[in-house]
């Protein structure tokens, strides 16, 4: 057994009101015995919380003490293809946040997400702060649409008060580096960039990289959690101890 099947606790499923008149919306909580951080974490446009990157990133943070609170959008919930409005996914992420604190009311918070699932949770941190949320962690920020390069998308990071980890792939066809550089320069100490190497915007890898997509996941995996030390320091300290 590796230290990934060793350390995850089964998925609790969960859900709760998105208070958007769409209903209730499914979760699943992933808590390690060792957590010491939560990370509420968002799925991407097309694919929901249960697809196999989501579930793979659940696990690997457990194994660094990482629990996670994955939930769904209402329109992945009901099955539809078509995302919603922004209102309603920003509500949806204000909703996943006060469900997560209910949930773990022990655990400092993190949230952030996939692609889409990022960008609406910062758009609703830079609407109002999300109560209870340290940091926001992008698995791989949505800059602009492919081959359309802007930082139009960006605008509203300026109004996130908390600091944020971008995990930008060198083949993201959604964030152009550069652009992605230019953006954490301008948000300053508040933004974190790390490159992964070769990964496009799901994180996979060629062949003739010399490395593996399950060695990509294992990076994110410690770099969200190195970063999340750095938030919470003396919650680790406390569930080592």
């Amino acid at each position: 057994m590796n230290r990934d099947e060793a350390q995850t606790a089964a998925p609790i499923e969960t859900g709760f009101d998105t208070g958007t008149g769409a209903g209730r919306v499914s979760a699943l909580l992933v808590r390690p015995p060792d957590a010491w951080l939560l990370y509420v974490l968002a799925h991407g446009a097309g694919a929901g919380m249960r697809h196999p990157f989501m579930e793979d990133v659940a696990r690997r943070l457990a194994a660094r003490g990482v629990a996670t609170f994955r939930y769904q959008f209402p329109y992945m919930e009901a099955g539809r293809r078509r995302p919603d409005p922004p209102r309603i996914l920003q509500a949806a992420v204000r909703a996943a946040v006060a469900a997560a604190r209910e949930a773990a009311p022990d655990l400092p918070l993190i949230a952030g997400g996939k692609s889409l699932g990022g960008r609406m949770t910062s758009s609703a941190a830079a609407e109002r702060p999300l109560e209870g949320v340290r940091g926001i962690a992008f698995l791989g920020f949505p800059l602009h649409p492919p081959k359309q390069p802007s930082v139009e998308r960006a605008a509203h990071l300026d109004g996130v008060g908390v600091p944020m980890l971008f995990l930008q792939g060198t083949r993201d066809d959604l964030a152009d580096l550069g652009l992605i550089r230019q953006v954490c320069a301008r948000l300053g100490a508040r933004a974190t960039l790390h490159v992964v190497e070769g990964a496009d915007h799901s994180f996979h890898v060629l062949r003739r990289s010399g490395r593996t997509d399950a060695e990509v996941l294992d990076e994110l995996a410690d770099v969200v959690a190195r970063w999340g030390r750095g938030l919470a320091p003396s919650a680790e300290t406390a569930a080592i101890a």
